[in-house]
């Protein structure tokens, strides 16, 4: 699973001139599920967005996390992030999960998140999404949860 953080004073996605999730301080997770990707990656990645210390303490330094400070998640999926532009102009999207297994990971990480945070919203899975942020920092961090060898 591939995600890109950004923390955000506030962030919204609407769909069709309807917003379907919006949240205030917090977190925009861009979310895409690769092929081979299972519940376990999905388990790590939220551990770790729901723990990542990019937020700041009274000093100023990024020692508090979502969960510290009581923010919002925004979780929307996007399959481009696993682009491959390797081999020419035209990206390449092989290595993303098939829509299904996208959708079923994707539904997954949502449950899981709103068992653990009190404060979750998500876009609409496969649709043309416009998301609107207002990005804090701009703090934006790369994340990637490599299948687990058995």
């Amino acid at each position: 699973m591939i995600s890109i953080l950004q923390r955000v004073r506030e962030a919204r996605v609407d769909v069709d001139g309807h917003t379907v999730g919006a949240i205030g301080p917090g977190l925009l997770a861009l979310v895409c599920t690769e092929r081979g990707d299972t519940e376990a990656e999905a388990d790590r990645l939220l551990a770790k967005v729901l723990k990542l210390r990019i937020f700041s303490d009274a000093a100023g330094k990024m020692n508090k996390s979502l969960q510290d400070v009581g923010g919002g998640l925004l979780l929307v999926s996007q399959f481009t992030l696993a682009a491959d532009t390797a081999g020419g102009n035209r990206p390449s999207f092989t290595q993303a999960a098939a829509p299904d297994e996208g959708r079923r990971l994707f539904d997954y990480l949502v449950a899981q998140a709103r068992a653990a945070h009190p404060q979750v919203a998500t876009g609409q899975f496969a649709a043309d999404m416009q998301v609107h942020l207002v990005n804090d920092g701009p703090v934006t961090i790369p994340l990637r949860m490599a299948p687990t060898a058995l």
